[in-house]
């Protein structure tokens, strides 16, 4: 069975970086659409970065982009989450997952990560 895997959160302080990775089990994920979710406490979980099977079109919400940064290389397993300039609020548990259809819905992505906590302090 194919599982995600994330990693690379953490604690860091407002204008720090991070990068996290996301890695299927067993396979590559190539050929699927890959999404990085996240949900704060007492939120929903909300659309973070798409990136197509190709890598070659990415999408952003519009509170991270000029931010975060998706990538992908197909050759090897993980896909990436550049975090730079992080702030308070980008604080969540961090899912990725994999799927296709909407890039921006959750309900299209058939396969998900257990979550990668991110907590940036002021």
């Amino acid at each position: 069975q194919v599982q995600l895997v994330e990693s690379g959160g953490g604690l860091v302080q407002a204008g720090a970086s991070l990068r996290l990775a996301c890695a299927a089990s067993g396979r590559t994920f190539s050929s699927a659409v890959v999404g990085w979710f996240r949900q704060a406490p007492g939120k929903e979980r909300e659309f973070v970065a798409a990136i197509s099977r190709s890598g070659l079109s990415t999408w952003y919400a519009d509170s991270v982009k000029g931010r975060f940064t998706i990538s992908r290389d197909n050759a090897k397993n993980p896909v990436y989450l550049q975090m730079n300039s992080l702030q308070p609020e980008d604080t969540a548990v961090y899912y990725c997952a994999a799927g296709g259809g909407r890039f921006y819905s959750s309900s299209d992505y058939t396969l998900w990560g257990q979550g990668t906590q991110i907590t940036v302090s002021s």
